[in-house]
């Protein structure tokens, strides 16, 4: 599967703002937004005004590189979104939240959504005591999510585990750390994805 291979500190500039793509490194003093805070490119520091269709583009962007997705993938989440009762922009949000890997990352698994989604191929996570390499499987209210017993001496763990006492746990989800699991209590609501998203945007631009 295709996949982005570069700097990925290059994308949150772009974007404008931390989209926490880099673990530890986003925290410190060496992020590429508080160093350099403006576009990447020769013309960076000198782009004009932006179009209606540039904002909600790069609000779909910016949600879509959050989350680690490709277009083809992002563009099949937002239809099935479209698909389901309630609001589009809050079901798309829910449908990325509710991402194997993204919870991983909630929990502390992994320092950044890209390290959880490789720690799920390759088979370190479990659902409900089933192991699972399918980074895009969903959670429901009640399941398990845990790191394999097999697993927890991983250096990349432990360090990822120590690092996530400076992120807040959601609180749709209960995590037991000395347990390396996690269990979900309830379903995301909007007031909780506290990341600057406006999904609208994003609604307005796939309905052109």
């Amino acid at each position: 599967m295709a996949r982005y291979r570069g700097s990925v500190c290059r994308l949150c500039r772009r974007e404008g703002q931390k989209l926490f793509l880099k673990g530890d490194r986003c925290y410190s003093d060496k992020c590429a937004v508080e160093r350099r805070g403006f576009p990447p490119g020769q013309h960076g520091q000198r782009r004009g005004k932006v179009s209606d269709y540039g904002l909600q583009l790069r609000e779909k962007q910016k949600v879509k590189r959050m989350y680690g997705l490709m277009e083809s993938q992002f563009r099949l989440t937002y239809k099935r979104a479209a698909h389901m009762k309630g609001v589009t922009g809050h079901n798309l949000l829910f449908l990325l939240e509710t991402r194997l890997d993204n919870v991983a990352y909630r929990l502390g698994f992994a320092n950044s959504r890209n390290q959880a989604r490789q720690l799920v191929r390759h088979g370190h996570v479990m659902i409900n005591g089933r192991r699972t390499n399918i980074p895009s499987a969903r959670v429901k209210v009640g399941d398990v999510v845990a790191i394999r017993e097999q697993s927890r001496e991983s250096e990349q763990i432990q360090i990822a585990m120590e690092a996530a006492a400076r992120r807040t746990v959601p609180s749709w989800l209960e995590l037991e750390a000395k347990e390396f699991k996690g269990e979900v209590k309830a379903l995301p609501t909007r007031e909780e994805l506290t990341m600057p998203m406006q999904e609208q945007l994003i609604v307005e631009l796939y309905s052109r």
